[in-house]
């Protein structure tokens, strides 16, 4: 998954992408790559009703945020301030060590 914990993302689809001028973006709390899913601080917020239990006494309606599936968000890129796919490029370090980048697709800044 090109996704990872701490990115920050665009709401492409569903109840929270916002409008056309302002899309709505979020920071990636969770990643669930076993069944492509994130979960986004404030994005696709859902109610659980809870019963009073000896560790929640007072019991009632608990918002939280519930996963979204990956194919909905686009990765934003800071650079060019856009949502953007990545690719990905070994580069090598000055003593001999390779290590894989992740790139904006558009402006080819790395994220």
């Amino acid at each position: 998954m090109n996704i990872r914990k701490g990115d920050i993302v665009v709401i492409r689809r569903g109840k929270d992408r916002g409008t056309a001028e302002k899309p709505r973006t979020g920071k990636v709390l969770h990643v669930f790559p076993g069944s492509n899913r994130l979960i986004i601080e404030g994005v696709n917020i859902i109610a659980r009703h809870s019963r009073p239990t000896r560790r929640n006494r007072k019991g009632g309606i608990v918002r939280k945020e519930a996963p979204i599936h990956r194919a909905n968000v686009a990765l934003f890129c800071k650079a060019c301030s856009a949502p953007t796919r990545i690719s990905h490029k070994v580069i090598e370090d000055t003593d001999g060590k390779k290590s894989k980048v992740r790139l904006c697709r558009r402006c080819g800044e790395a994220l």
